[in-house]
């Protein structure tokens, strides 16, 4: 059993180093087919903190609140040196107002889905709604910011987890199954693609421009700004007034996401390597919160898991008749939905399966979510806890 804070902190590095070494090596054999890694590390840390794998000491406790308070609002910082404003800005009304109509559909789908299960959740559903929404508007690194800002407990975000898990995996391989009917659903809205056609050309001039190779000095700078406006952000959050919901860590949290943004449109944002760094806090912060929750406590699965495809219908339903009356093709639909539910990390595979070259597109479109997803999530709590 484990009791030293230090060596905790070491052997969930190690466990998620391995977890996502074993997914690049097996990434499309077993289980890595069909779970990613991110979820296989919080479930398995999860079942080792459920068999006391380690002791929540003092030293234990004080460790991993440390670290976790510590990465959290540098992972952000770093993750958004991407989401230059000047490029999404580019994307133009059409694809723009997709995908807010997008994320509005989804916001509408958690109320809805929250006023018809809430009888049956758990007392922090709407907290646990509101992670869920930050993951569902942004992608992971928004679920845990949102977690820790609402203060969250570890047994509510395993149901989160679970609805992340299960139903966007069901959902990217139903948007995945449509690719081949593109043209037929196009037909159907009287879609035009040359938009599309025409940014992607000069989104993929741009992107040639940044440097591939990751220096040392790359690394060295960005951990260093990163950590250092962690510290200042924390320093500066004590002196803003704060509320249930504006609390020190979602000042924090806010303060760090405009210096995301302001620093992607500076030449910090085409040092390379900020989106690898940023991985490494995202799989260390999920480990580290795992690590103290209780597969006990997950009773309710089920009714979540329902729940969150209850969301999923909604959202559907209301983006196809949207796409309808604006006549919008299949591919902006699927990118605009995939970049709020998926995030950075799925919406350019689906992007891929229409064509390489709109990659960028998907990219900068997942961006936008990852600007807004934080305050949406919490936004979102705080209109579910009032209903």
């Amino acid at each position: 059993m484990i009791q030293n804070g230090f060596s905790f902190i070491a052997f969930l590095i190690l466990f998620a180093g391995i977890v996502v070494w074993l997914e690049n090596k097996y990434e499309d054999q077993g289980i890595f087919k069909y779970v990613p890694a991110l979820v296989i590390i919080y479930f398995v840390a999860m079942l080792m903190s459920t068999f006391n794998v380690w002791e929540m000491t003092e030293s234990v406790s004080g460790a991993r609140s440390a670290v976790k308070s510590a990465i959290l609002p540098a992972m952000i910082f770093l993750m958004l040196l991407r989401a230059d404003l000047r490029d999404i800005f580019k994307l133009g009304p059409r694809l723009l107002g997709t995908f807010a109509a997008s994320s509005i559909s989804i916001i509408i789908g958690f109320i809805i889905s929250f006023m018809i299960f809430k009888d049956f959740l758990a007392e922090n559903a709407a907290l646990t709604f509101g992670a869920l929404a930050g993951s569902w508007s942004g992608g992971t690194q928004n679920m845990v910011a949102v977690q820790q800002a609402l203060g969250l407990k570890e047994a509510g975000m395993g149901y989160t987890l679970l609805i992340d898990s299960i139903d966007y995996s069901t959902w990217i391989m139903f948007l995945l199954a449509l690719v081949p009917i593109a043209h037929k659903f196009n037909e159907w809205t009287n879609a035009d693609t040359s938009k599309v056609d025409e940014l992607n050309e000069k989104l993929n001039v741009k992107n040639d421009e940044i440097r591939d190779v990751i220096k040392f000095p790359d690394m060295m700078i960005l951990l260093g700004i990163g950590f250092g406006l962690s510290a200042l952000a924390m320093f500066a959050a004590d002196f803003l007034p704060q509320n249930a919901v504006l609390t020190n860590t979602t000042w924090t949290i806010l303060l760090v996401t405009i210096a995301g943004v302001i620093g992607a449109m500076t030449p910090l944002g085409k040092i390379p390597g900020s989106p690898e760094i940023s991985n490494v806090l995202l799989y260390t912060l999920i480990a580290l919160i795992a690590a103290n929750a209780n597969f006990a406590e997950l009773t309710q699965a089920p009714i979540y898991i329902i729940s969150g495809f209850v969301i999923l219908a909604i959202h559907g339903i209301i983006l196809t008749t949207i796409a309808k009356i604006f006549k919008l093709d299949l591919f902006t639909c699927g990118i605009a939905s995939l970049a709020n539910i998926g995030g950075v990390a799925s919406a350019p595979v689906l992007a891929a399966a229409y064509s390489q070259s709109l990659v960028p597109v998907a990219i900068l479109m997942a961006l936008l979510g990852v600007i807004l997803g934080s305050g949406i999530g919490i936004s979102l709590a705080t209109i579910l806890q009032m209903i």
